[in-house]
């Protein structure tokens, strides 16, 4: 025994993420069927990456490519933490509180650790992608050498000094919110992206990308990555400072953390303490001559529901995600000049379809609802009451979005046809959602961030998703087609917006007559089906 070295703690910690990722694949087979499958991906993406930026050598973008993309790998290892808190359980320092542990020993360990995982291998391949793409002489490889694990640290303390800045966000309310949000972020990324790349290809190509280039090439870890090429080309100077620029980085980050870990571990949270010394704040009273909701269920109801999207993080990830897709993909297309007014109606399907799965965002306090409903008729109002809701919302959105379109297109004279089928969609929308809620209810996991689906109910969602849609679609026929018919022209126009506003609220109307029996009915199935996440 007396032969055997002492183990660090590095090698502890180290051994604890290999313990954590081993353990959180055995907890079911379906999350080991998703990180292998994952990883997969992940791996050979980052092949095909790495394989790309060796061909790219001798290109005269090289460094363009190389600088940028390097660039955009640091944003995200900054971001990853506020979105994805839960991807790795050693983000949070808080855990190790009660261990006696020094700042400097304990960075170091975790900065160690945190080199095992599937992002620090694909920061890597890029990083050596990146050097073999420029480095061109002795020199240049020397400083390659020095400046792929520059880029690599600097990424990874980024994350981890961002991470335990933002520590009691991260395990607050508002950090679960971000972690929901975090698909909205991917959605609206890959529109930026499709956009910015459709701009490149009229812009001439990736020349169009140089002046950015040359500002990010002084950022750092980029100018790590651009020192390569300054060596490459003889700027013996510019490689040395790209070098000190990424490394000063990195002993600032350091330092960052380890402040942040020092006040963690030492400092009491006192975000309790303030919110009790806070004055009590009554909440408003429902009855008095200031009140602006109706009367009865009615008012109820649409307040319940507005607040679960202000409050609920599942409901209100769902809105954010439709308003925001509803807008860019129209206005999007608009500005590139490929888009119709009539793209408008996207932002009312996306909203429309808020009105699916009514029942699943009470969960199992579902029972509270269920208790007050007792004929047809209260299974009516509550359904009418959270299509109205719902109808605060999309109704001045839709106009929004409809007229903001035809502002950039120039089209107004197509404005009211749009309006109309805009209106006679979401109509068609609430009507088949009431049906799909009271027909196909299912639950909404609310401990996951990212499963909207209990186990062994995705088909119902589907078949309540797209059976609406379509059903949507084909109700919303007759308004296409007199669209297509009829002549263009200002009484034409006026006609369609009134038929499509008729339209759309016959067919909420009636939507909610045939869901309201069945909702009466089906109130213990409804119950068990939402309560099973």
């Amino acid at each position: 025994m007396a032969g055997r070295c002492p183990v660090t703690l590095t090698q502890v910690f180290v051994r604890l993420k290999l313990s954590l990722l081993l353990n959180g694949l055995r907890q079911s087979a379906g999350r080991t069927a998703a990180y292998v499958t994952s990883a997969v991906l992940a791996l050979l993406f980052a092949a095909g990456q790495l394989l790309g930026l060796v061909l790219l050598r001798g290109s005269e973008h090289a460094a363009t490519v190389t600088v940028l993309l390097t660039g955009l790998l640091a944003l995200g290892w900054a971001v990853m933490p506020l979105f994805f808190p839960s991807g790795d359980e050693t983000l949070d320092p808080t855990r190790l509180v009660m261990l006696p542990l020094r700042p400097g020993p304990l960075v170091r360990a975790l900065l160690v650790s945190s080199l095992v995982g599937i992002g620090p291998l694909f920061t890597l391949c890029l990083a050596v992608g990146s050097s073999v793409a420029l480095a061109r002489g002795a020199f240049a490889v020397l400083v390659a050498v020095v400046a792929v694990p520059l880029v690599l640290l600097v990424c990874v303390a980024l994350a981890r000094a961002v991470a335990a800045a933002n520590v009691r966000l991260l395990t607050s309310r508002k950090g679960r919110d971000l972690a929901v949000l975090s698909g909205l972020v991917i959605a609206v990324g890959i529109q930026f992206v499709n956009f910015g790349a459709q701009r490149l290809g009229r812009a001439g190509g990736l020349s169009a990308l140089d002046p950015a280039a040359d500002v990010v090439r002084w950022l750092p870890p980029a100018s790590a990555v651009s020192a390569v090429g300054s060596a490459s080309a003889g700027a013996y100077g510019e490689a040395v400072a790209g070098l000190l620029l990424t490394a000063a980085a990195l002993v600032a980050l350091l330092y960052a953390w380890r402040r942040s870990l020092v006040k963690l571990m030492t400092a009491p949270d006192g975000s309790t303490l303030a919110a009790s010394s806070r004055p009590s704040r009554r909440e408003p009273s429902s009855s008095g001559p200031g009140r602006l909701w109706p009367e009865g269920r009615t008012g109820t109801v649409m307040r319940r529901s507005l607040q679960y999207v202000t409050r609920d993080p599942k409901t209100k990830a769902a809105w954010v995600t439709s308003l925001v897709i509803g807008l860019i993909v129209p206005l999007f297309n608009a500005l590139q000049g490929t888009g119709s007014v009539y793209f408008a109606c996207f932002a009312a399907g996306m909203l429309g379809i808020q009105m699916y799965n009514q029942f699943g965002q009470d969960t199992s306090a579902f029972w509270m609802v269920a208790m007050t409903i007792s004929s047809t008729r209260d299974a009516y109002e509550e359904l009418r009451a959270r299509a109205l809701a719902l109808l605060l919302v999309t109704l001045p959105y839709t106009l929004l979005v409809t007229g903001l379109t035809a502002a950039v297109l120039g089209d107004w004279r197509s404005l009211p046809q749009a309006l109309g089928l805009s209106f006679g969609v979401l109509g068609a929308m609430l009507g088949t959602g009431a049906v799909a809620s009271a027909r196909f209810p299912y639950s909404i996991p609310q401990d996951s961030g990212f499963k909207n689906v209990a186990p062994g109910q995705a088909g119902l969602a589907w078949i309540s998703i797209l059976g609406g849609m379509v059903a949507a679609a084909l109700l919303c026929a007759p308004l296409i087609v007199l669209t297509i018919v009829l002549d263009p022209g200002l009484s034409s126009a006026l006609l369609l917006l009134a038929l499509g506003a008729g339209w759309g609220t016959l067919l909420s109307w009636a939507g909610l007559r045939l869901a309201a029996p069945r909702t009466a009915d089906r109130l213990p199935e409804i119950l068990a089906a939402v309560s099973k996440g």
